[in-house]
């Protein structure tokens, strides 16, 4: 099952623009993604997609399509990645917060501008997942 990319690209914004917010406005804004992770997580189902797809101008299928479980992976470490700022700016680890928060706007930045960090986490976890099996 595929994902139109425009619509990977809008979630994508959506969290580089929420996180950023979180970073410069107040750090309680960071849990709006982190809900939004959370539920995508839980339900498969990511509500700013399901939002975005209205806008479509054109059939999903005349999208290039991305990868659905890449999508719910990378969405996995943006989540998790939240999760720990927002935890470490509530016990005072402000650096830590800061530091990921900015992993989690530089991963979802640099995929806007087309290279997939968590693609390649994911690639390189199932070669060694195979190779261990075929050894």
């Amino acid at each position: 099952m595929s994902i139109p990319k425009p619509l990977v690209q809008t979630n994508q914004l959506f969290i580089v623009v929420t996180v950023l917010l979180g970073i410069f406005i107040h750090h309680a804004i960071l849990f709006f993604p982190f809900i939004i992770g959370v539920y995508t997580l839980i339900t498969k189902q990511n509500p700013i997609i399901l939002i975005s797809k209205n806008f479509l101008t054109k059939p999903a299928n005349q999208y290039i399509p991305e990868d659905r479980d890449q999508q719910i992976f990378n969405q996995w470490i943006a989540t998790i990645c939240i999760g720990l700022a927002i935890a470490f700016f509530y016990f005072n680890f402000t650096i830590l917060g800061y530091i990921f928060s900015a992993m989690v706007v530089t991963a979802a930045g640099v995929a806007l501008l087309g290279f997939c960090i968590g693609c390649t986490i994911r690639y390189r976890y199932m070669m060694w997942k195979h190779q261990r099996m075929t050894s």
